[in-house]
């Protein structure tokens, strides 16, 4: 084996996807692999971190193995599908395109030739690794021969989720007297932050009259998020809801310091670092039980079936008034992250990766 590198379309620092190659290939040249990360697009800020995609074939040896960091569709795909090295597809998700087509018809027709780009990479590679059993299902459905799961080596670090928790949590419960709502994760119709801030309505009207939003991520549907601020100023909540937009560690770190209860009301997650972000400090969650949440969730937080907004400020409600069961949800998460085994999770998937050599 000559070397292991990734592609990426285009690597962004502070998602779930860019942090996790990145410390994949940290951990490929902790081992003394050679691996560099090849993208079709240059983000500014990890400009340093990349090399452009077509200077691949000048660069490539043989007994390369390659990974494709799948999540969205690239003119990347037909090309590796077409080159010769191994071939490791790490799959993401794939959002539905029809929770896209009504606020963005060219993304959602995106998603669709992203899911045809899966079916082309299944006969050429030699693994796939899922995020999720929920996201598996997607690879055997396509057709993969090989697959595996593997938890994305993305979340946070837990020493400065914790260090943000001891630091910050007392003196900010101190400082706010309603109960502090927390959203993190792109700001996209799949996520539909919209149904949180209905409930949100519902919370102020009948259990808690200063609850608050903190939204934490970076839109990624402008129609949408367009959408999200004008809800708000319709429903009259422009001083209980707050869209932080794009934050870094540090500052997301925070919010979940500073915040009672993270509320996820996603259509569809293959699945969610922001949970296990929250179960790392003991931060209640309350998730709509679709797509991989209940799988990752486990019982280290509360699954609603519906999202009736009358039902979720009232399960918020009811859940926040009883600490003794907080602190349970909350020992039950850490055993869920211990069985997530997060921490290994990186060595476990580049462990793979390496037998392929």
């Amino acid at each position: 084996m000559s070397g292991i590198h990734q592609f990426v379309p285009m690597l962004h620092r502070g998602d779930a996807v860019g942090r996790h190659t990145l410390r994949l290939r940290d951990l490929f040249v902790a081992r003394g692999i050679a691996s560099r990360i090849y993208v079709e697009m240059v983000d500014p800020a990890t400009a340093d971190e990349t090399v452009a995609a077509v200077d691949y074939p000048a660069q490539c040896e043989p007994g390369d193995i390659v990974v494709y960091q799948f999540a969205t569709a690239s003119a990347m795909a037909p090309w590796l599908a077409a080159r010769p090295e191994t071939l490791v597809v790490n799959y993401h998700n794939i959002t539905p395109p029809e929770l896209f087509a009504a606020w963005d018809n060219h993304l959602a027709l995106g998603q669709l030739r992203a899911q045809s780009e899966l079916r082309l990479l299944a006969p050429r590679a030699a693994l796939a690794v899922a995020d999720s059993a929920y996201n598996k299902e997607h690879l055997d459905a396509a057709g993969f021969a090989r697959s595996a799961v593997v938890p994305p080596s993305a979340a946070l670090a837990s020493d400065l989720l914790c260090a943000q928790a001891r630091g910050s949590a007392d003196s900010a419960r101190g400082a706010v007297r309603g109960t502090r709502w927390l959203s993190v994760g792109r700001v996209a119709p799949n996520k539909a932050v919209h149904d949180t801030i209905t409930a949100l309505l519902v919370a102020r009207a009948r259990h808690d009259p200063e609850a608050t939003l903190l939204i934490v991520g970076k839109p990624a549907v402008a129609s949408y998020a367009d959408a999200l601020r004008r809800y708000v100023a319709d429903l009259g909540l422009q001083g209980a809801v707050t869209f932080a937009g794009h934050a870094g560690d540090t500052t997301v770190a925070a919010a979940y310091a500073q915040a009672d209860v993270l509320v996820v009301m996603s259509e569809h997650e293959g699945f969610c670092v922001p949970v296990t972000e929250a179960m790392t400090v003991g931060l209640p969650v309350v998730a709509y039980a679709q797509g991989a949440l209940p799988e990752i969730l486990g019982q280290g937080g509360v699954l609603v079936d519906s999202k009736n907004p009358y039902l979720v400020a009232g399960t918020i409600a009811a859940l926040l008034a009883d600490p003794a069961r907080c602190d349970a949800l909350a020992a039950a998460g850490h055993e869920q992250l211990a069985a997530l085994d997060l921490a290994t999770a990186g060595t476990r998937l580049a462990d793979l990766v390496c037998a392929l050599a």
